[in-house]
C-alpha cells in the first residue's frame, strides 16, 4: 500500500482535501479509513478521483429523532472538493473492524481490500465494479476476497464471481 502514488497521481487539491479531512476528524474523535477512488488507488490500482470518501463511526454523526445530521465541524467540502462519508453501521457492522483495527499507510488509515471490495459491489455502479475488475487484475487475494464475501455477504458473491471471470478474460 502507498498512498504517494496516489497522491502523485491526483491533483492536488484532491490529496489536500483527504490530508485536511483525515486531521479535522481527528480532532473531533470521529473514527475513520480512506475509502473509494483513493483506497482503490492504495490497494495497487491508481486512477483519477475527483472527490474523498470516507468510512466514519456513528460518532461523525448527530440523531435528532428522524433526522441525521454531520457532527458540527465535520467537513463536507475542501476547497471545491467533494467529500462524501459512508457510515460504518449502515453499510453493515463487520466494517467497523477497518475503524477498530484500521490498516495504516503513511500515517492514513485505509480500509481493508475486503471491505473495500464489498462496498464496491454494494454500490452496483459500473466504475465501482471496473474498480473491482481492476484490483483483481492488480493481485487482490480472490480466495482471501471470498471468504470475507462469504461471511459478511454472500448476496454479493454472484457478482463477485461474474467480476472476476471478466477480470479473467
Amino acid at each position: 500500500m502507498d498512498t504517494k502514488a496516489v497522491f502523485g497521481f491526483v491533483d492536488p487539491k484532491v490529496r489536500n482535501a483527504a490530508l485536511q479531512v483525515a486531521e479535522q476528524l481527528r480532532r473531533l474523535g470521529v473514527r475513520f479509513a480512506l475509502a473509494g477512488g483513493l483506497a482503490v488507488g492504495v490497494h495497487g490500482y491508481v486512477r483519477a478521483t475527483k472527490d474523498v470518501d470516507f468510512l466514519v463511526g456513528e460518532e461523525a454523526f448527530e440523531h435528532h429523532g428522524l433526522f441525521v445530521t454531520f457532527k458540527a465541524g465535520v467537513p463536507i467540502q475542501v476547497d471545491g472538493i467533494q467529500v462524501d462519508y459512508l457510515s460504518a453501521f449502515s453499510l453493515g457492522e463487520h466494517l467497523v473492524q477497518d475503524l477498530e483495527h484500521p490498516s495504516v499507510c503513511d500515517g492514513l488509515p485505509v480500509v481493508s481490500i475486503e471491505s473495500l471490495i464489498y462496498m464496491k459491489l454494494v454500490a452496483r455502479r459500473r466504475q465501482d465494479q471496473l474498480d473491482v475488475i481492476q484490483l483483481i487484475k492488480a493481485g487482490a487475494n480472490t480466495r482471501s476476497l471470498r471468504r470475507y464475501l462469504q461471511e459478511h455477504a454472500a448476496d454479493q458473491l454472484p457478482l463477485f464471481e461474474e467480476l472476476l471471470e471478466e477480470a479473467e478474460k
